[in-house]
Order: C-alpha cells, then structure tokens, then sequence
C-alpha cells in the first residue's frame, strides 16, 4: 500500500466522517426534550431563571450551528467533552465500552466465518443437489429471523439445557477468562448465525463463478487433486468478495451491536449510545457517532491491503 493511496484515502475520508456527526448531531436536536427535559422529569420544581442557567451551563441556549461549531472547535484542541449526565469524560466512556464490542464484533465474525464458507463452499460443490439446496434454505432462515428471535431462542434453549451455564453478568476478560467467553458465547453466537447466512451466500457464488474459470480445468487436465484444487486454487481467489463483505459486516457489528447489548447486559458502545440517546447525551453520542465513523473507514483501508495479500495483482494507487 502506497503512501499516496493511503494519505488520499483519510483525506476523502474526512468530510464523509464529519458528514455522519452533523446528520446525526442535527437529527437528535430535532428528537422532542432535551438533557434538561430528562433531568427534570415530568416534576418541576426549578423557576424559569434556574431552568434557563442549566441551559447556559450546558450550552443549549446557542443556536445548533453554533453549538456544532463549538464541538468541533473543542475537537481540534482534543477536548472530546464531559457527559452531561455522568460528567465523566468521554474519551474514558469510549475507552471503559469499546472493549466489549470489539470482543463481540472478533467472536461474532469468528462464528460466522467458521460457520458461513464450509457450507458456502459445499454448497457450490455440491451445486443444484439436495445439500445444496438445504444449505441455501438454512441461509434464507438466516436472513429472514431478526437477531433478537434468535437471541431469544438460544437463551431458552441453554438455560434449560445447561444449568450452570452462565448467560448474563459480564465480565472482563482479564478478570476471569472463561467465564468472561462463556458470558460473551450466546450473544457472539447469536449474532454470527445472522451473519454466517450471508458469507455463505456469498462464498458460495463466488465459488461458483471461480470453479468455471480456464485454469480452473487446466489444473483439473494436469491431474491435480480436488481438495487441493478446491482449498488452494478456487478459494484463494473466491476469498475478495468474502473478505469485502466480512469487512462491511464487521463495520455493521462496530455499530450495530445496540440490541444484542442491551439483551445480553453487555457493556459495549451499543449500549452506551442507546442510554445516551435516551438520555440525550450529545457529547456522548456525537463522540461514539464519530468514533465509529473512524474505525470502519480504518476497516475499509486495511480490506484493501489484504487484498494486496491474497492476490498480487491488486494494485492500490
């Protein structure tokens, strides 16, 4: 990856990201009530002077353009803001949280890639069979059951069948390791049989399309076996669309993680954005909003140079 492909890609990249904290910063100022609405609740006991004070203290009596502008002022000198209902920075939020959505997004893209491209690739060797067209059903159910049926389901299903196993109660990772996997494995779970539907689909047509190849029979006319013909000639280049679609469904789990999270009591940045929408929070959600903006345009750039990897013809310019 060339250092001009790599500085051009971060500086198209930032308008897109500051674009995504603007729609989003507008849209929860156009959201009915306010942090001050939510901490004086449906009583009152403040006067019109109090109330107006708190608007000032937080900013909130300036108009939207202004208070945007003050954002990204307090960006630029690295002060990402206070919590308006914790008064915890943050940065520190972001960094207690993150955590725990990057363990979820690497377990969960684990079970679908372990699970998605053996039956992708069975499918498509056995093309037009009765495995393949099971395959193809499993997939559509995949695609068709929303992640909290499925979550739902699992539970019922584990903590009758295993009694002892510990579905909620997160925690970290260093503290108790197996306790930490047997807590994240449900949810994890849940979210890689979503997404495993779609890297089948996936693995399969494009194991299809790699199987009709030229050199795909002359390796066949040379006598070469069939699992290293399937395992070292066709999947080696049926991986970059598999690898493009990984790339986008773990910027989705990044961001998208809010109902998983709040189902399995896990405290990851999913869960903090929704608190802090119903809370609304604004430093808090602009900052995650943006976070996340970053993190999948860093996932978007390192696709790239995998695909340098798998095939040196890829050239990134």
């Amino acid at each position: 990856m060339s250092f001009a492909y790599l500085l051009r890609r971060i500086l198209t990249s930032i308008p897109t990201v500051f674009f995504v904290v603007f729609v989003v910063f507008i849209a929860i100022h156009l959201v009915p009530g306010d942090v001050v609405d939510m901490m004086l609740g449906t009583q009152n006991y403040l006067t019109e002077e109090q109330i107006d004070q708190l608007y000032k203290q937080y900013g909130l009596d300036k108009p939207l353009i202004v208070q945007f502008g003050v954002w990204l002022k307090n960006l630029f000198t690295l002060n990402f803001g206070t919590s308006l209902r914790t008064g915890r920075r943050v940065i520190d939020l972001i960094l207690d949280r993150f955590p725990v959505t990057l363990e979820l997004s690497v377990l969960s893209m684990f079970f679908a890639t372990v699970i998605g491209i053996p039956l992708g690739i069975v499918a498509a060797i056995k093309k037009n069979s009765f495995v393949d067209g099971l395959v193809r059903v499993i997939g559509l159910i995949g695609l068709s059951s929303p992640s909290f049926w499925v979550g739902a389901i699992l539970i019922v299903i584990f903590s009758g069948t295993f009694k002892g196993f510990n579905i909620f109660g997160y925690v970290q990772l260093r503290e108790d390791f197996l306790r930490n996997l047997q807590v994240m494995f449900l949810p994890s779970l849940t979210l890689g049989l979503m997404l495993s539907a779609q890297i089948m689909r996936m693995t399969r047509s494009s194991m299809l399309d790699v199987l009709q190849q030229e050199y795909i029979r002359t390796a066949k006319a040379k006598g070469v076996s069939y699992s290293r013909l399937i395992s070292k000639h066709a999947l080696k280049n049926a991986l970059i669309p598999i690898i493009t679609l990984s790339g986008i469904q773990l910027g989705y789990l990044l961001a998208g993680t809010i109902v998983i999270e709040n189902m399995f009591a896990l405290p990851g940045l999913g869960r903090l954005l929704l608190q802090a929408v119903n809370e609304r929070d604004y430093p808090v959600i602009q900052f995650v909003v943006m976070f996340i903006a970053i993190l999948i345009v860093v996932l978007n750039i390192l696709i790239d140079f995998v695909y340098t990897l798998i095939d040196p013809r890829v050239e990134l310019r």
